[in-house]
């Protein structure tokens, strides 16, 4: 079965540096002030309520979005052996989620991105993989900060969307001058792959561009 995810504009942009594999993907992706963010975002005080399904498997998502730190609840249904809900603190206000099948094993997993109040907007991820259909295992996303190449100039602003068999983190690049409205280093796109983790999966860099 084709995974039906949803597209959003960030997602078409993306799709173009990332599966064409462009020798210039500042040709080919239009600059930051004409993305849109990753899905529909929330607005401010906008309760988050999404249900996805993929192989069967569906989850609702619901965030009330209320406050500077929110409680994510996850309801999955339509795995074999572990249905129960997923409830968590997060650091922000949820504004997308997706489900996706990024190493192709038959088996969904679920992305939902997070933005920080204040004006970092810095972005974060809660994800699960669905092991066989049967439970729910936690999807690692390494911070920015633990990796210097693309932790330089990074303050925040972050966007998320799954491209294909990859999901893609873009953010734009500061230089020491910069004020935090107006960035001048261009954009950084990261792809990650989604690899077995020690206790449970991790997304791991796959290709760093920059435009």
């Amino acid at each position: 079965m084709k995974p039906a995810v949803t597209t959003t504009i960030f997602a078409a942009a993306v799709l173009v540096a990332a599966a064409c594999g462009a020798n210039d993907p500042a040709a080919s992706a239009p600059p930051p002030s004409e993305q849109a963010a990753t899905a529909p975002a929330a607005s401010a005080s906008a309760r988050f309520d999404r249900t996805l399904e993929l192989y069967g498997v569906s989850f609702i998502v619901t965030c009330d979005n209320d406050s500077s730190i929110n409680q994510l609840s996850i309801v999955p249904a339509g795995l074999e052996l572990d249905n129960t809900a997923i409830t968590q603190d997060v650091d922000g206000q949820v504004v997308g989620a997706e489900v996706a099948d990024l190493d192709a094993n038959g088996s969904p997993e679920l992305y939902v991105y997070v933005r920080s109040a204040g004006s970092g907007s810095y972005g974060s991820l809660v994800a699960y993989a669905a092991n066989k259909r049967k439970s729910l295992s936690g999807i690692y996303l390494p911070p920015v900060a633990e990796n210097a190449t693309i932790a330089k100039g990074y303050l925040g602003h972050d966007e998320f969307a799954v491209v294909e068999n990859r999901l893609v983190q873009r953010f734009p690049v500061y230089r020491d001058d910069d004020t935090n409205a107006k960035p001048t280093g261009g954009t950084r796109q990261i792809q990650y792959k989604l690899v077995p983790g020690e206790a449970g999966w991790r997304l791991a860099v796959d290709r760093v561009v920059e435009y």
